[in-house]
C-alpha cells in the first residue's frame, strides 16, 4: 500500500477503515512490542511543547526552580528537562527570531505516554516517549518519530520535531537511543526511575543499572557504560519508538484502533546523532517508514570515498586542532573563551606535538602551519576549522572521545583503556561524592556526555606541561593502533557503519557547509553519494554559513556570521509531507546561499529556503 492509499484509508473511520484492514496485515504492521508504562496529562500551564514556559520562559537564564532541590517532583524534572533541551538545540535569542521568522512555541495541550524499551540483544533499555496532542488528526493518522541529538535524554529532540508536528495534529515519538541522562551514582547506588526521580538499586526499577565492581565510586554514564554500543542499534531504537507510538495511539483512541504502519503515516526526523539515527532507521526492513529528514547527521558510510567515522576525526581534532588554530587569522575565530586566554595553551600544544613527533617546525608558527596542513590534507575545510574552534574552546573533542571510546569498546565501569572515569569534582578536578541536589538534577540538566550537570571527566593520565595530551594520545591510539583494546574499539566503530536504505522513500539530508563538529565532507556527502545508488529519492541540501550548533547562535559573534539550521529542517518536513500527500514533487537538491543576520535579526528571506 503506497503512502497516498494509506492516507485515504485513514480518512474513513467506520466501515471504510475496516475495509482498509480487511486484507492480512503485513508482518511489520502487527506487533505492538511495548505498552505504555506511564501516562500523564499536560494542559493549561503545562503543555507538551514548552511545559507552559512559553518563549519567555525558555529564554530565561535561570532554570525552572525545584521547590525542594534534593527531591524534585516528576513535573518539575520534566519542565527543567524541556527548558534545558530547547536551549541546547534552538537559537532563542531576541535576534534569532524563533517563533517569528520560523518555528512555533504555541501551546500544545495533550498527553504523554512513556516507557522503557529494550532492543533485541541489548543489556540496558532506552527511553521511549510519545506526545499525543489533543488536536491529533485521526483522519491523517500521522506520527513523527525522532531521536535525541548528541547523547541527550528523551526530550533531546523536542525543538526539532514537536514545533512542526504538534500544531499539525501529529503525534511525536521520541527515543534517547540508548544514551541519555540516566546517570547512576556508584557511591550511593542510586539512579533514575522511569519518571526521572531518584531511586535506589535493588528497591526501584531504574532506567540504567550498570555492571560495576563492588565498591566502585563516582558516576556511571549510560552512553559510556551500558556495554551495548548503542550507536550500532540506532535504527532499531527509532523503529521501536515508532512501534511504541502505535501502541500509545491505540490506547489514546481506542475507537480508531488499530493503528498500524500500513494505515498510519510515519516520518522520521532528527539532527546530529539524531539525524544519523533516522538515516539508520531507513535500513530497517519493511514498509513502516514513509519519509526521512536528517539534519547535520553523524553518519558513517564506511565504504564511500571520503567517509570518516566520528571517532577518527574527533580524536584527530582533539590532538591537532588547538595548535592549528594559531595558523588561522585571529579575526576568523569567533570562539569562547577569548583567544587571548587560550592562545598560550595552543602554543604549548604545538610544542608538545613537536616533541611527540606529530608536527614539524622550529617554532610555534611553523608547528601550527604543520598541524593545519595535516588537517587540510585529511579533508578538513577552513570553514569547518573556524567553526570547530568552539569545540576546542569547550574541550568538546575530548569529552566526545572519552565517552565514545568506552561505548565502542563496550567497556564497563572501571574498564576504560585510557583510565578515564566520571565523577562529581572539586575545584581542583579531584573526585568527590555527589550531593543529593546534584544527583537529583542530572536527569533534567545533563547532556549525556560529561562534563556538565555537576559531573566531570576524571583523567588519571594528567601530566605537565600539556596536561590532557597523554590521555588524548591514548584515545587516538585506539583509532590508529593494533593493540587488543584498539581492535576492540575499531570493531565497535565498524558496527556503526551505515548501509543502503532498504526501501525507496523520500529522504532529505541537510547539512551546513561550515559544520565544524560533524563536517559534511566526512558524513553527509559520502552517505548521500552511496545512498542514492539504492534510493534515487535521496535529496541533499547544502547550506552556506550554517555550522553545527543553533543554540550557540545566541553568542553575538556566532549569530552575526552563521544561519540556523532548524528552519531548513522544518521546511524539508513541509515538503516531504506535501510529497506524500501528492501535492508536490520531491524536493530538489540545493546549494543554498543563505545570508547571516549580521548585527540585525533573522529574517526568513535571508535563509533562501528552497521552495
Amino acid at each position: 500500500m503506497n503512502a497516498k492509499t494509506r492516507i485515504s484509508c485513514g480518512l474513513l473511520l467506520g466501515a471504510a477503515l475496516a475495509a482498509c484492514s480487511s486484507a492480512p496485515p503485513k508482518p511489520e504492521a502487527v506487533a505492538h512490542m511495548i505498552q505504555p508504562q506511564r501516562v500523564t496529562d499536560h494542559r493549561g500551564a503545562d503543555d507538551l511543547l514548552t511545559a507552559g514556559l512559553g518563549l519567555d520562559g525558555l529564554r530565561a537564564m535561570a532554570a525552572p526552580a525545584f521547590a525542594d532541590p534534593a527531591n524534585p517532583t516528576p513535573a518539575e524534572l520534566r519542565r527543567r528537562a524541556i527548558w534545558a533541551n530547547w536551549r541546547g538545540i534552538a537559537d532563542l535569542s531576541l535576534t534569532g527570531s524563533y517563533g517569528q521568522a520560523y518555528g512555533s512555541v504555541a501551546s500544545a495541550p495533550g498527553r504523554e505516554y512513556s516507557a522503557l524499551a529494550t532492543v533485541p540483544g541489548a543489556k540496558q533499555p532506552h527511553r521511549v516517549l510519545v506526545q499525543v496532542p489533543d488536536n491529533f488528526d485521526a483522519t491523517k493518522r500521522c506520527v513523527v518519530v525522532t531521536a535525541a541529538s548528541g547523547s541527550r535524554g528523551v526530550y533531546g529532540a523536542i525543538a526539532v520535531a514537536a514545533p512542526w508536528a504538534l500544531p499539525k495534529g501529529c503525534a511525536v515519538a521520541y527515543t534517547d537511543k540508548g544514551a541519555g541522562t540516566d546517570y547512576f551514582d556508584l557511591t550511593d547506588q542510586r539512579g533514575a526511575r522511569e519518571d526521572g526521580t531518584i531511586g535506589e538499586l535493588g528497591v526501584d526499577t531504574l532506567a540504567f543499572t550498570p555492571d560495576a565492581p563492588v565498591g566502585a565510586s563516582g558516576v556511571a554514564v549510560k552512553h559510556a557504560h551500558s556495554k551495548d554500543n548503542p550507536e550500532a542499534d540506532w535504527g532499531k531504537h527509532v523503529k521501536q519508538a515508532a512501534e511504541f507510538a502505535l501502541a500509545a495511539l491505540d490506547q489514546a483512541f481506542p475507537q480508531a484502533a488499530p493503528f498500524r504502519f500500513d494505515n498510519t503515516r510515519v516520518i522520521a526526523v532528527g539532527i546530529s546523532n539524531g539525524g544519523g539515527a533516522v538515516l539508520r532507521a531507513s535500513e530497517e526492513e519493511g514498509g513502516w517508514l514513509d519519509a526521512v529528514v536528517a539534519g547535520e547527521p553523524n553518519i558513517y558510510a564506511a565504504d564511500a570515498p571520503g567517509a570518516r567515522s566520528l571517532y577518527d576525526y574527533t580524536t584527530e581534532a582533539a590532538l591537532l586542532m588547538p595548535c592549528a588554530m594559531l595558523d588561522l587569522p585571529a579575526e576568523s575565530l569567533p570562539q569562547p573563551p577569548l583567544r587571548a586566554q587560550v592562545e598560550p595553551r595552543w602554543t604549548a600544544r604545538c610544542a608538545t606535538l613537536k616533541a611527540a613527533g606529530l608536527v614539524t617546525g622550529a617554532d610555534a608558527k611553523a608547528q601550527a602551519a604543520s598541524a593545519h596542513a595535516q588537517l587540510k590534507a585529511n579533508g578538513w575545510t577552513d570553514e569547518a576549522l573556524v567553526a570547530g574552534a568552539l569545540s576546542v574552546g569547550f574541550d568538546l573533542w575530548r569529552a566526545v572521545a572519552v565517552t565514545y571510546a568506552s561505548a565502542y569498546g563496550r567497556y564497563g565501569v572501571g574498564e576504560h583503556p585510557c583510565g578515564f572515569a566520571f565523577s562529581a569534582q572539586n575545584a581542583d578536578f579531584s573526585a568527590r561524592a555527589a550531593t543529593a541536589a546534584e544527583r537529583a538534577a542530572w536527569w533534567s540538566e545533563g547532556s549525556g556526555i560529561p562534563p556538565g550537570a555537576g559531573v566531570g571527566i576524571v583523567d588519571t593520565t594528567l601530566a605537565p606541561p600539556d596536561f590532557t595530551l597523554p590521555g588524548l594520545q591514548c584515545l587516538r591510539a585506539l583509532q590508529t593502533g593494533s593493540t587488543d583494546d584498539a581492535r576492540r574499539v575499531q570493531a565497535g566503530i565498524a558496527q556503526t557503519a551505515a548501509h543502503s536504505p532498504k526501501t525507496r522513500r523520500p529522504v532529505v539530508v541537510i547539512h551546513g557547509l561550515d559544520d565544524g563538529l560533524v563536517p559534511p565532507a566526512f558524513s553527509s556527502a559520502p552517505y548521500v553519494a552511496a545512498a542514492r545508488a539504492a534510493n534515487p529519492d535521496v535529496r541533499y541540501w547544502q547550506v552556506r554559513h550554517a555550522q553545527h550548533f543553533d543554540g550557540f547562535l545566541a553568542l553575538p559573534a556566532y549569530g552575526a556570521r552563521y544561519v540556523p539550521l532548524l528552519p531548513y529542517v522544518y521546511a524539508a518536513l513541509d515538503q516531504v509531507d506535501a510529497t506524500l500527500d501528492g501535492r508536490r514533487e520531491l524536493p530538489a537538491n540545493a546549494l543554498i546561499s543563505a545570508q547571516p543576520r549580521g548585527a540585525g535579526s533573522v529574517e526568513l528571506s535571508q535563509l533562501a529556503i528552497p521552495r
